[in-house]
């Protein structure tokens, strides 16, 4: 038990144990770091693992002359889409599965209202909630629920993933060095965050305002 927690403490604390683990692991830090993000996108049981400040931590890391920044966004933006497409598959299959009107908590009708919201705003949804901790691990899930169209799916969660970690990683690569922004690391990563995911969000919400009302 105690080496179990020892584990997960050490999975959870990631960002802060990256010199360490690069130091003792080389070249195998690629395929843990590969691994780390993509379970926390492609699993639904695991959004507690570290995304967002992993990504920034990685980034410093490389400036600093470890790691290759280039290899890194190929190697992360992979597992991130990858991740997503596991977590939209195991939505697929379990939806039209769980959801019957014999459940009073699966029943069909959420389905069709997930479907619904997917067949609209899917393409958004995969794209934004990639800069939302949690809300990412789940949205690709509720998406394969809602039967949202593979095509359209794969298009949003490649261009998504690629900005995501393209976002975290060039931030900590430029920036992540600096006495300040090691000083304030979480505060720095919430306000990345905010920044890009704001200016989208009121784009929505004005096309929403100017769209046409249905009949």
């Amino acid at each position: 038990m105690e080496f179990i927690n020892d584990l997960l403490s050490f999975a959870l604390h990631l960002d802060s144990h990256l010199q360490q683990v690069f130091v003792e692991y080389g070249a195998w830090t690629y395929g843990i770091l590969f691994l780390i993000i993509f379970c926390e996108t492609g699993l639904v049981v695991t959004p507690f693992l570290p995304g967002d400040s992993l990504l920034f931590a990685v980034g410093a890391l490389a400036a600093a002359g470890g790691l290759h920044v280039g290899v890194l966004f190929v190697l992360l933006a992979a597992a991130a889409i990858l991740g997503n497409t596991l977590n939209y598959s195991i939505g697929r299959y379990i939806g039209p599965k769980a959801f019957t009107d014999h459940h009073r908590f699966f029943r069909a009708e959420y389905l069709h209202r997930a479907r619904a919201f997917y067949e609209r705003h899917g393409g958004k949804a995969i794209a934004l909630s990639r800069f939302l901790p949690i809300f990412r691990t789940f949205a690709p899930f509720v998406a394969g629920i809602g039967q949202m169209s593979y095509p359209r799916f794969l298009l949003f969660n490649a261009f998504g993933g690629m900005a995501w970690v393209g976002v975290f990683l060039l931030a900590g690569y430029f920036f992540g060095n600096i006495p300040f922004v090691k000083n304030n690391f979480s505060i720095v990563i919430m306000g990345i965050i905010v920044v890009t995911v704001i200016p989208p969000i009121v784009g929505y919400f004005r096309h929403r305002r100017k769209a046409p009302p249905a009949a």
